[in-house]
């Protein structure tokens, strides 16, 4: 997690120098964003992985909520504070991320609980490792509901989102507008992750995750109906509103299921799977939308959901009782 921050820390510095140098071009800019994206994915992952060592297991699905919270809320900042520190001077926003991520390298450096059991003596190859995470994943029912379920449901949420910007910026609405639309989309799901503690606490994991699915596929629908407007973004936020508890409820049982030793194998192969249909989702919408209709392409999206709610009633790996919680916390 260091060593994520520290190139970023150094990818923005650059980046800022060569702005202020007059030198910044789009491929550097391009360059920057990739080693961002693939930095924030390592971060990303070790930090899922390494939450069952410093959080007490009972407390695992709150904790995934709140980092769900932090998540919507920064989405939600972030934009317009970039925006306010671009039209002060160009280099700012990226002088920010350097002091953000150095904010961070001090907040990880600052945990003292070991973050995972010992390594072991000979350290697997990295294709022996990943191996053996995909095998976990393909021998566990709860693991492999989770990973056909999360791709297509992710894609289709990202893409609808896409797909909602682009209607409406081909139908000629006002940027604000626009912004006003992702706020709306955003916000209902930041509302969702304060809520979600309470909502697992009421429903279980396969309920909750069944209740997003086929609420999901239905929103959609009535979003495709209202495409010409932003009144289009609300079933999204609704939508929105409900994955937060379902992520955290999910995630709270993979950390609470899996060894420690395989935690990041896991959720690799969990988040390679459902990242990589989510990457691609917008271009699928923008094509669709070129070709046919907005809400063509949100009819289509809306199957996509469909296919995670047939899985998610039929499944037989989220009906298994959830296994004992029981914490792997060393003494720091």
């Amino acid at each position: 997690m260091l060593a994520a921050d520290a190139v970023r820390v150094v990818a923005f510095a650059g980046l800022a120098a060569m702005i202020v140098a007059g030198r910044a071009s789009l491929p550097l800019i391009i360059v920057v964003a990739v080693v961002e994206t693939a930095a924030g994915t390592l971060f990303g992952t070790t930090e899922h992985a390494v939450l069952r060592g410093i959080v007490p297991a009972e407390q695992l699905p709150d904790a995934v909520a709140r980092n769900e919270a932090r998540g919507y809320g920064v989405s939600l900042v972030g934009p317009p504070l970039g925006g306010l520190l671009f039209g002060i001077a160009h280099t700012l926003p990226f002088v920010a991320n350097v002091f953000s991520y150095l904010g961070s390298m001090i907040g990880v450096a600052l945990i003292r609980r070991p973050m995972r059991p010992a390594r072991e003596a000979t350290p697997e190859k990295y294709g022996a490792a990943l191996a053996e995470g995909v095998r976990f994943v393909a021998g566990e029912p709860f693991l492999r509901a989770v990973l056909f379920i999360a791709a297509p449901l992710n894609f289709a949420i990202n893409g609808v989102i896409f797909t909602i910007v682009v209607s409406l910026q081909r139908h000629g609405t006002a940027p604000a507008v626009i912004g006003l639309t992702e706020t709306v989309i955003g916000v209902g799901g930041l509302i969702g992750a304060f809520a979600a503690p309470m909502m697992q606490r009421r429903w279980r994991p396969a309920t909750l995750t069944r209740l997003i699915c086929l609420v999901a596929t239905a929103l959609l629908l009535l979003s495709a109906v209202l495409m010409t407007g932003v009144a289009a973004a609300v079933p999204i936020a609704v939508t929105l509103f409900l994955a937060p508890a379902c992520n955290a409820a999910l995630f709270g049982r993979l950390a609470a299921t899996t060894p420690d030793r395989l935690q990041g194998r896991v959720l690799s192969v969990i988040f390679l799977a459902a990242g990589s249909a989510s990457a691609a989702a917008p271009l699928l919408a923008g094509l669709l939308t070129t070709v046919w209709s907005g809400t063509a392409t949100m009819l289509i999206f809306a199957a996509a959901v469909a296919v995670s709610a047939v899985v998610a009633t039929v499944s037989h790996g989220l009906r298994q009782p959830a296994p004992e919680l029981t914490t792997t916390r060393q003494a720091p």
